[in-house]
């Protein structure tokens, strides 16, 4: 039935838009250390720009050092430099075998601006959403003119919709506020 498709596009889509949020907020810096914060950071492997998650193993042997193990060691000055060059202001440490990164203490005034940001990027996942949520209303609009859908299926199917809406943007802000609560931990 077309409602049940537009319905399960309208689900999947904002299901895309709420793991792109949380994959977004795993790059956002906590007090504590988090492979997820370096991992998609680019580092020039022979020419072609590689996530360096593509390139080594990140681990946390403590709660505020990240380590670098990288498995082609001709690379090792090329991950170092991509890490100083991102604009996370980090400073990797390179013993010859494996990079280290004392994540320093964050400032109250850098942990609100890192609010902010949550805080704006969970607004454009709120934006993402209510956009996935306006094409699938036109499209049942546009299945009404067409002939192939009744107005009260229509009106129904378009209640669905806010449901599933309202459900994605309460998500995003239960992750929000999970994030907030990380980047305020002291």
């Amino acid at each position: 039935m077309a409602i049940e498709n537009v319905l399960d596009e309208c689900r999947d889509r904002m299901g895309k838009s709420l793991d792109a949020l949380k994959k977004e907020f795993n790059g956002i810096r906590t007090g504590r250390a988090n492979p997820g914060l370096i991992e998609s950071i680019n580092v020039n492997y022979y020419d072609v720009a590689t996530p360096l998650n593509q390139l080594a193993t990140i681990t946390v042997p403590e709660s505020r050092v990240l380590q670098i193990q990288v498995w082609d060691p001709t690379v090792m000055r090329d991950v170092e430099k991509a890490i100083m060059t991102s604009d996370l202001g980090l400073t990797p440490s390179n013993d010859g075998e494996l990079i280290r990164i004392i994540l320093p203490s964050l400032t109250q005034e850098r942990r609100l601006d890192l609010v902010k940001t949550v805080s704006k990027k969970t607004e454009e996942g709120h934006v993402s959403v209510r956009n996935i949520r306006r094409n699938a209303v036109d499209t049942l609009r546009h299945l009404v003119s067409d002939g192939e859908l009744g107005k009260d299926d229509s009106f129904r199917a378009q209640n669905d919709i806010q449901t599933i809406t309202d459900e994605y943007i309460a998500n995003m802000n239960e992750c929000r506020s999970t994030k907030e609560l990380e980047v305020l931990e002291i």
